[in-house]
C-alpha cells in the first residue's frame, strides 16, 4: 500500500491538487504495479514562514 506525501507552499487550487494527486497515483501504479485503489497520497500546503531550509526562513518566489 504505498503512500505518498508531497509538501507545496499553499495557493495551489483545489482542482490543481486533484489533477496532481491523481497523476502521481497513476505513475506509481505503473511501477509499483499497486491497484491505484491502494494509493495514498498526502498534499500538504505549507503556510509562509514554515520553512526552515538549513534554518534560514523560506519564502515563496
Amino acid at each position: 500500500m504505498p503512500f505518498v506525501k508531497i509538501d507545496l507552499f499553499e495557493g495551489r487550487s483545489e482542482q490543481q491538487k486533484i489533477d496532481l494527486a491523481r497523476d502521481v497515483a497513476d505513475v506509481v501504479s505503473k511501477h509499483t504495479k499497486a491497484p491505484k485503489e491502494d494509493i495514498h497520497v498526502f498534499i500538504n500546503d505549507l503556510v509562509e514562514g514554515s520553512y526552515f531550509p538549513h534554518g534560514e526562513i523560506k519564502r515563496k518566489g
